[in-house]
């Protein structure tokens, strides 16, 4: 038996396939079988496929890459019947490779093949045996399945330890998809952006396929893709909740995982990315040979239209070529020791983010295939805004996570990203990754304490109030720094990731078998109560109970001071079964069913949904804009915010620190910080909100002067119907009894 560096010597020896080795062969070019095309210098700006009239007035398109440390660079073009012409690069401009190709039109498919070493041992991974698609493609037309001809290296090699390092040289151009040219034609002069303050934003995270799959209004056609939620049917239901953006999951051009296809499954959410300019092809109803560009820029418009803005889900930490045993798809054969942070032993990725890969965005190129990707949705396709997934892994410097890197820096100076909603998810999976609150001014951040703490109030399992206290209030001690404001908190209970609202309070445990791998996948960490029975019931006082704690987890969500985002769906009670990972469940699992609104006993919840973002949209108390100090601001002693024990006395240190079900929260709408746009001060409603998670009834005294003289409810999570305002008010001083697991928000009256 020999040692693994023996086989390792022999694998590397035989590399070529023909035993000789690799170092010798891998740098030539092999001569191409197809036809070539005449190619003119062209230009090295910008990079990717730009149609364009020549000097000489002919059309054509002008192609450029960045491929800084390969030796060669074909651009190959494909034409209606898929044979493909080549057209070689040998223009070379700062590490770009470029070229004007006459008779180029939009609507046509092409790609690359880069020439360079085949080394893995040093991170060297070129090959032009596989096509790749350019890096800033605008459309991309096919499917990425992922059959053996799309690995740069031989996949089924006896020696799967060093498999990565014998070179596959079967033509993969058959089996990828395509870039496409597109026109530019677009100006946006008739849109109209809504630009929505981040103290009055709503946000309400949707999957585009997921969201009108399943719509009854939405004509069959149109559903699961852009013009689908474009429709009149979807806007208006946008509209009746009164949500201010959509965050759309990644429609950045996205593959499906070999482990996923060949469980007969798909990447359903998409975060598994190979194209940062491409709208996913497979949400697009008109067409992908470029129709899929003018379809997404008609959806954003007709949300513009409506007055929602449109946040993208983007993924820039890793891509879908994976670690060495992924495809080759485009980056790691463009140059993969240029594009992707590898290990001291080059033949391994450093992986911050649990997806095999992670982009070296020190680099000065992959920084600006970052930027320019961002900066193309904003001007060019409509966007109003970023939610970067695992944001962490981006503001690494060399390893540590440094919000001083230069994605931080770039983004905080770039006059076109820094006027845009910047939301980050701010951990990744490596070492020091989670970062909440740590984010500079300019962000905002998913605040995943303020989940936590709202899931454990709700269940009974915060050992005592001082947390939930802070998550209410705006999260001061995380963002009352550095001028950052209370909406740098985007506030949570639920998102893609995990439980809906329904299973929250239906499941204690996950129930992931439909997505093949043993229920191993997904957190064990829910912090959910099935309310005494696990999953779907007869029980009608367990039904009872879960309609109550979704109102409540809703109520407290929308009262929260910060910027509150809902889910598609959870609204009106949708439920995926238990499923706390449904990335691969492009079903029903995973789609929203909207004949939930037509059911008695969830129609309840979305009507009491729309009440609330309706209340906070007309009180600037519920959206303050800086935080609360806690002190008095005038002579009688009432302050901006204080807190009520159920004796109606403000709570002391000690109160804060004890074991409590009840909280009382009193906002002054006296005290609100800021002026209008008139110049004149801004004056409000002020409100008790009383949260009582105590299985039995609590009797809770309301506060007497000076907080108020009367108070007048106006949502009782306890009722059942929730289409209008109860009708009750209470003397101050009177000690009103609070049910069981409810909220009570009171206006107070002079």
């Amino acid at each position: 038996m020999s040692s693994a560096a023996e086989q390792e010597a022999v694998a590397a020896e035989r590399a070529t396939g023909d035993g000789r080795p690799a170092a010798v062969v891998n740098g030539a070019r092999p001569a191409p079988s197809v036809p070539t095309v005449p190619v003119r210098p062209g230009r090295p700006t910008p990079l990717g496929a730009r149609f364009r009239t020549g000097p000489d007035g002919v059309a054509g398109t002008n192609f450029a890459l960045w491929a800084g440390g390969a030796e060669g660079v074909d651009l190959c073009l494909f034409d209606e019947r898929g044979r493909e012409s080549r057209a070689p690069l040998t223009e070379l401009t700062h590490g770009i490779w470029h070229g004007f190709v006459p008779g180029v039109l939009p609507g046509r498919r092409y790609g690359y093949r880069v020439h360079g070493r085949w080394d893995p041992w040093t991170g060297a991974r070129w090959n032009p045996a596989k096509l790749l698609l350019d890096p800033y493609a605008r459309a991309v037309d096919g499917d990425f399945g992922l059959p053996p001809e799309v690995y740069g290296h031989v996949r089924d090699w006896p020696e799967q330890h060093v498999a990565d390092t014998v070179r596959d040289d079967r033509d993969s151009a058959p089996y990828v998809p395509k870039g496409v040219v597109v026109h530019d034609d677009d100006d946006w002069a008739d849109d109209r952006r809504p630009k929505t303050p981040w103290a009055d934003s709503v946000i309400y995270e949707l999957h585009v396929r997921g969201f009108t799959r399943r719509h009854p209004d939405v004509p069959e056609e149109l559903r699961g893709t852009y013009a689908g939620l474009a429709h009149p049917a979807a806007v208006e239901h946008l509209v009746g909740l009164g949500v201010t953006a959509v965050e759309l999951l990644p429609v950045h051009q996205f593959a499906h995982e070999d482990h996923l296809l060949r469980r007969g499954l798909r990447n359903y959410w998409g975060y598994n990315s190979i194209g940062y300019f491409a709208p996913h092809a497979g949400y697009a109803a008109s067409g992908t040979r470029g129709q899929q560009v003018g379809e997404f820029k008609r959806m954003v418009r007709a949300l513009h239209a409506a007055g929602i803005e449109v946040i993208l889900d983007v993924v820039y930490n890793h891509t879908a070529e994976a670690g060495e045993l992924g495809p080759t798809l485009s980056l790691k054969g463009v140059d993969n020791r240029g594009y992707y942070r590898l290990q001291p032993d080059a033949r391994r990725y450093a992986d911050y983010t649990g997806c095999g890969n992670t982009l070296h965005v020190v680099q000065p190129h992959v920084l600006r295939l970052i930027t320019d990707s961002l900066r193309y949705w904003v001007t060019e396709m409509g966007v109003d805004g970023f939610r970067f997934d695992l944001a962490a892994a981006l503001a690494r410097s060399m390893h540590d996570v440094d919000m001083l890197s230069p994605f931080l820096a770039v983004i905080a100076q770039d006059p076109v990203l820094r006027r845009v909603k910047l939301i980050a998810e701010p951990w990744d999976v490596g070492s020091g990754g989670y970062q909440v609150g740590a984010f500079p001014p300019l962000w905002t951040e998913w605040n995943d304490r303020y989940r936590d703490a709202v899931r454990d109030f709700w269940r009974q399992s915060l050992p005592d109030v001082r947390e939930m206290g802070y998550r209410l209030s705006g999260s001061s001690d995380l963002y009352a720094w550095g001028g950052r404001r209370p909406y740098a908190s985007v506030n949570f209970v639920t998102a893609h990731d995990g439980f809906t609202l329904r299973d929250l309070v239906s499941y204690d445990r996950k129930h992931n078998e439909a997505n093949g791998e043993g229920n191993r996948d997904g957190t064990n960490d829910n912090r959910s109560w099935n309310g005494g029975a696990e999953g779907e019931t007869d029980d009608e006082d367990v039904r009872a109970l879960r309609r109550r704690q979704l109102r409540n987890l809703l109520t407290t969500l929308l009262l929260s001071t910060g910027v509150p985002m809902l889910v598609a769906g959870d609204e009106m009670g949708r439920t995926q079964h238990g499923n706390n990972n449904a990335y691969c469940q492009d079903n029903e699992i995973g789609w929203v069913d909207w004949s939930l609104l037509d059911d008695p006993e969830w129609r309840p919840l979305s009507e009491l949904t729309s009440r609330l973002i309706a209340l906070r949209h007309r009180h600037p108390v519920l959206r303050r804009r800086a935080f609360f100090s806690g002190r008095p601001h005038s002579a009688d002693g009432l302050r901006d915010l204080a807190w009520f024990t159920p004796h109606g006395t403000e709570m002391t240190e000690e109160d804060w620190y004890a074991p409590a079900a009840t909280l009382g929260m009193y906002l002054s709408g006296r005290d609100i910080p800021g002026r209008d746009e008139q110049g004149e001060p801004v004056l409000d409603d002020s409100f008790l909100a009383v949260l009582h998670a105590g299985h039995g009834p609590v009797e809770f005294e309301l506060p007497g002067p000076p907080w108020a003289v009367r108070y007048e409810v106006v949502v009782d999570t306890a009722r059942e119907e929730q289409d209008r305002e109860p009708d009750a008010e209470h003397r101050a001083g009177t000690r009103i009894t609070v049910p069981g697991r409810s909220v009570l928000l009171l206006r107070v009256r002079p």
